[in-house]
């Protein structure tokens, strides 16, 4: 019953954020909101133990989510091969564009400018 004890609080926390967001029109994305909310409530320890079973039910079916991705790249397999390139190209690039941008940013907070 833990299980789904945890796994309600989640979905509470997601609902609450889509909710404030809608409501509020913050320029925020609702899960990141529902998170802030998810940990606020885990200072109650109470809270905790349901909320580390739903997580470690949810860890332990992971590889789940990548099956999609699979069967996405076997059935658009010709695209792949004709648009593969660039779309590596673009991928590492955006990788080092948001790297280099999060250690600047690091860089300037941890200077406390």
């Amino acid at each position: 019953m833990t299980l789904l004890q945890g796994l309600a609080l989640l979905l509470l926390c997601q609902s609450a954020g889509e909710v404030l967001v809608r409501l509020s029109g913050a320029p925020l994305p609702a899960p990141v909101l529902g998170a802030g909310l998810l940990l606020g409530l885990l200072r109650w320890s109470a809270l905790r133990a349901p909320v580390a079973m739903a997580a470690d039910g949810l860890l332990g079916h992971l590889s789940l989510l990548f099956v999609p991705v699979g069967v996405g790249v076997i059935t658009h397999g010709a695209l792949l091969s004709e648009f593969g390139g660039r779309m590596l190209v673009a991928i590492v690039v955006s990788t080092w564009i948001g790297l280099a941008i999060t250690a600047l940013v690091m860089r300037r907070l941890l200077k406390g400018d």
